[in-house]
């Protein structure tokens, strides 16, 4: 159960472009985590098949539980992604293990995605005490393969503290908790995403809140109050030495996922704002270094804003009765491997948006589709008598940006509050226009409800690699 095996023979997933990775051939799997919100039985990873070809597509193939209970599996991502050729640490990288956070536990789940693609099981998992004593966090959350190890992000302190939350750096080999990876944390002290400009040595964190902030679901008190996350924070990638923070004003609350540029050489990315507490509209942030070379600081800019829609008092959550408003909720954004599209959820009035963005300071609206929704319910095209529960949360986009696969629950206690009647799980897939622009839903493909045995489902990845896992290929 603790021995992780590793093939000596290259990886033909691992693309040396963004062009190899756009035109290699189309996924033929997908990779869902799913939770039992009522903790009676054990999270799980989902294995659906994916090509249309086949007589099972958009079903179910396999389901890999896990050992305990009451994890919340979350995000999870690959051990290895592109960038594993540009940087250094790994000994023979692949792309064949899943690592799986639980956010509850703090415990971190390894699937072994070989002999057979189409049911994973279960490697290793490595425990709370480890990632406490070694890392000093708990709260896993987001994974990404970088250099010199596996970078976990992390809610909270050990055993639950109230912070500082951060960054814990794997083995890239056997998945074990080196240590913290910051030396020197500035100001920083919520967590909630983390990625890089490997070109030009620099991270970038985000801000969501500590355990106590976030665990029971939104607190109406700290949110007015201004105190969830409204920063970005730049680092020296290679030391893990804070260089600078980026407020976006207060009012701008919950900065949550980072989609920077996949061109190794660009100094440019998105982050979305969950909500405002001015207006309750959501937003996407283009940050951006102000000279060109390595050395400059980095500004903010807000290029898309998403507002609040009216809506009646009686058909909304007791958590926005006060408000007479649906919010937004910009839980997810995506960037297509060739940095032409961005995906937008909207988890609050369910809808996904898809913009242009060939000129990034100028996000240009090119398509949307309703889907759920707090008070619209929109139903999925294949069962249009049916209103849908959720809405878009989680958006992955394969590689050649041709197929956006959605799930709909955010976070268990967060899901209650603003879809107090429940949340029905699905999975949807659409079909992207990507030389004009454009969305469709594909019909055929809709995997809901008791296909996911009671777990709700929150992120998807892709068998060869997608959009945001397979980000950093070098020209």
């Amino acid at each position: 159960m603790t021995t992780i095996e590793h093939d000596q023979a290259g990886d033909p997933t691992l693309y040396r472009t963004p062009a190899d990775a756009v035109a290699a051939p189309p996924e033929k799997f997908a990779y869902v985590v799913g939770f039992d919100r009522t903790a009676q039985r054990p999270d799980a990873l989902f294995t659906l098949d994916t090509d249309p070809e086949s007589p099972s597509f958009g079903r179910v193939l396999s389901m890999v539980e896990v050992p305990g209970r009451g994890d919340e599996l979350h995000h999870f991502g690959w051990n290895a992604c592109s960038s594993a050729l540009a940087h250094a640490g790994h000994h023979h990288p692949e792309r064949r293990y899943l690592l799986a956070p639980g956010l509850r536990s703090s415990r971190l789940h390894v699937f072994d995605t070989h002999p057979d693609p189409a049911r994973p099981r279960l490697a290793k998992v490595v425990s709370a005490d480890d990632l406490a004593a070694k890392a000093g966090y708990s709260r896993p959350h987001t994974l990404h393969c970088g250099p010199d190890g596996v970078f976990l992000s992390c809610l909270g302190g050990a055993y639950g503290a109230d912070g500082p939350g951060g960054v814990a750096l794997l083995d890239h080999d056997t998945f074990e908790v080196l240590r913290p990876w910051e030396t020197d944390r500035g100001p920083q002290h919520l967590a909630y995403d983390v990625w890089w400009h490997l070109g030009h040595n620099v991270a970038v964190t985000s801000e969501w809140g500590t355990p106590s902030m976030v665990e029971d679901g939104v607190d109406p008190e700290m949110l007015l109050a201004r105190k969830y996350g409204h920063a970005l924070h730049f680092w020296d990638l290679d030391t893990g030495r804070h260089l600078q923070r980026a407020d976006l004003g207060d009012e701008h609350q919950m900065v949550l996922e980072l989609r920077p540029a996949h061109d190794p050489q660009a100094t440019w990315g998105f982050a979305g704002v969950v909500i405002s507490t001015a207006d309750l509209s959501a937003s996407v942030w283009l940050w951006h270094r102000d000279a060109d070379g390595d050395g400059g600081e980095f500004s903010v800019h807000k290029v898309i804003t998403l507002p609040a829609e009216p809506a009646e008092k009686s058909q909304l959550p007791p958590a926005l009765q006060p408000f007479g408003a649906v919010p937004p909720l910009i839980t997810d954004i995506n960037l297509s491997v060739d940095d032409r599209w961005l995906y937008v959820s909207a988890w609050g009035t369910g809808e996904l948006l898809q913009y242009d963005v060939s000129d990034p300071f100028h996000p240009r609206r090119t398509a949307s589709v309703r889907l759920g929704g707090i008070t619209g319910r929109a139903p999925h095209p294949s069962t249009p008598n049916v209103p849908l529960s959720g809405g878009p949360q989680m958006v992955e986009l394969s590689r050649d940006g041709r197929r956006v696969y959605l799930t709909n629950s955010l976070y268990g206690a967060w899901d209650d509050q603003f879809y107090p009647d429940g949340i029905q799980p699905w999975l949807v897939k659409l079909d992207a226009d990507t030389a004009r622009g454009g969305l469709v839903v594909d019909e055929r493909f809709f995997p809901h409800g008791e296909e996911f045995q009671g777990r709700r489902v929150h992120q998807t990845h892709l068998h060869g690699g997608d959009a945001s896992s397979d980000s950093y290929c070098y020209r």
